[in-house]
């Protein structure tokens, strides 16, 4: 299946559209009962999410009819949409507010995005900064940029390699099972910095520019990565699981590490997984 540029920009026309008339609006400005958890304190839906996630959806399958679109908060309520990651020809995977628990703190640090995926393979991502107002884009086999509203792009690339001790990393220990989230925890004086900033969108953005040699989840649900994956791999990044093997977007668990070469990311697993 063939997914142009002028399809990857029209998809992310319609995730700045739904920015502006679902999301802004309604930041530091939703009201009572706007806000309410899913599986967890931390695991946060607003009515931003949800309106966001509709319109997007119906945009998206206007625009592309014959796709599916499996976003976060329907999968929310019937895991079962996963399923059709995996075998059908045009898949969106939209995330309508990566870092919700910050856009619902009054944060600015949260994005939208789309993962483009057919026959389980990722093709296009999109992440859009509504309060920056641009995209980060990637495309299969052409290369990841930041494009501003008036078209001109900027091309994305990771950092150079860096031995682990000078590596500034994005590192979530928050889902990692005990006792490997003790041993990440008490490896991370190891780098030379880390952040967090909770939200997947940013990290991603910031990893493949090279504002971050490295980044290390363990939760891997498909709208938190698959189009962030895209961009650090069109970016000239290597990642792969903890184990080594390839991320896919229809994967839910294995860990994910995400470096300037495979050799930063041999050093980052080794130093960061290992006693």
């Amino acid at each position: 299946m063939l997914f142009s540029r002028h399809d990857t920009l029209r998809v992310a026309d319609i995730l700045a559209d739904a920015a502006r008339a679902e999301i802004m609006p309604r930041f530091r400005n939703l009201p009572e009962g706007g806000i309410r958890t899913k599986s967890s304190a931390i695991d946060l839906v607003t009515d931003a999410d949800e309106a966001a996630e509709r319109r997007i959806t119906a945009d998206l399958l206007a625009a592309f009819p014959n796709a599916v679109v499996v976003g976060e908060e329907a999968a929310a309520k019937d895991r079962r949409v996963l399923d059709a990651i995996a075998d059908a020809e045009l898949c969106f995977i939209v995330d309508p507010i990566d870092g919700t628990k910050n856009f619902a703190s009054g944060l600015t640090l949260f994005g939208v995005m789309a993962a483009v995926v057919s026959r389980g393979e990722t093709v296009a991502g999109i992440i859009h900064d509504p309060i920056g107002h641009d995209w980060a884009l990637a495309l299969r086999g052409e290369g990841a940029w930041f494009q501003r509203p008036d078209g001109t792009t900027r091309t994305m690339r990771v950092a150079d390699p860096a031995p682990l001790s000078a590596m500034e990393g994005a590192v979530g220990i928050t889902f990692l099972p005990e006792p490997l989230r003790s041993t990440v925890g008490a490896n991370l004086a190891k780098l030379a910095a880390m952040a967090n900033y909770r939200c997947a969108a940013h990290e991603y953005r910031v990893i493949a520019s090279g504002a971050l040699h490295l980044a290390l989840y363990n939760k891997l649900e498909p709208w938190d990565h698959a189009a962030g994956w895209l961009l650090h791999r069109e970016a000239g990044g290597y990642s792969a699981r903890f184990d080594g093997s390839p991320y896919l977007p229809t994967h839910r668990s294995g860990g994910l590490i995400l470096a300037p070469d495979e050799a930063s990311w041999r050093e980052a697993r080794d130093g960061l997984l290992n006693r």
